[in-house]
């Protein structure tokens, strides 16, 4: 699978907040589940911008990267 965007993150519903995102950080990344051509990822203070859709491969190697501290949350 080629890595693309959503012109307009906005048209898909059901988009939740990363868990790593703090609550009281205007830096919040959303992430939507189930999407069938892999893993959209956008940033909530723009929910009309764009949306990057990555592999599943890919969004995969990079929570766990997160989540083992080599790259900071």
């Amino acid at each position: 699978m080629t890595d693309h965007t959503l012109p307009n993150a906005s048209v898909l519903a059901g988009w939740r907040k990363s868990s790593y995102s703090g609550p009281e950080s205007g830096s919040c990344v959303e992430v939507l589940d189930n999407y069938p051509s892999g893993i959209p990822v956008r940033d909530s203070k723009n929910p009309h911008g764009p949306a990057a859709v990555f592999s599943a491969a890919c969004w995969s190697s990079f929570t766990a990267a997160v989540k083992a501290g080599d790259i900071p949350a």
